[in-house]
């Protein structure tokens, strides 16, 4: 899952099943007009790692987009690693997003409205929300970047006894608001509890797939 302004992320119902199938045909079906073969945008998964769900395939683009948004790597791998519950595919996602149009695209989950206010006055600025199912890459620097400006608006000294990557985290999750009242000591609600403490049990693992492939 992520936003500025972010909403909770969507749990899949059961007829998700039935979803994935009918993406997998359409994906299947699809085709460049004339018989033409399409090139896969920037950063897209080759076909033999489309059926790889494991975030560490990205750590060279967490570890760069970390780098130059100044945020902690294995925060951004941690939160893809909690955003993995869903499988992404291009064509599952946008057939979501048909029947849920306030769904988040990418693997990172990310929302629209979080993703025009970061790309403002970044790199990838002529970039488009649409773009996310079908380019990793842009999806990690689009997060880092939405990362760095939570941190902006952290309060220089918070009350509250989480760590700053744990704000950062829950901003990531409920939206900059939230995470200045909970930086200030507010009670967490059940939906951020539970985030928060699946990035915690990503932690580890997050860490050390940075660290494996530098």
């Amino acid at each position: 899952m992520a936003a500025a302004r972010s909403r909770r992320r969507l749990r899949f119902p059961v007829a998700l099943a039935a979803l994935v199938a009918g993406c997998c045909v359409a994906a299947c079906s699809a085709h460049a007009p004339d018989g033409a073969a399409s090139a896969p945008p920037s950063g897209a998964p080759s076909s033999a790692q489309a059926g790889n769900q494991d975030p560490a395939r990205f750590a060279p683009q967490v570890r760069a987009h970390a780098r130059r948004a100044d945020v902690n790597p294995q925060l951004l791998m941690a939160i893809l690693y909690v955003e993995s519950y869903k499988p992404h595919d291009p064509g599952l996602e946008r057939s979501w997003q048909r029947m849920k149009p306030d769904s988040a695209f990418g693997i990172a989950n990310m929302h629209k409205a979080a993703f025009d206010e970061a790309k403002q006055g970044r790199s990838f600025a002529g970039r488009d929300w649409q773009e996310l199912p079908d380019d990793p890459d842009l999806a990690v620097e689009s997060a880092a970047w939405h990362l760095h400006d939570l941190a902006a608006s952290l309060p220089a000294e918070p009350a509250a006894s989480y760590t700053r990557d744990e704000l950062l985290a829950l901003g990531y999750n409920t939206g900059a608001g939230n995470m200045r009242l909970f930086a200030r000591g507010t009670t967490l609600g059940p939906m951020a509890r539970s985030y928060l403490d699946r990035l915690r049990q990503n932690w580890d693992k997050a860490g050390q797939a940075v660290r494996r492939s530098s």
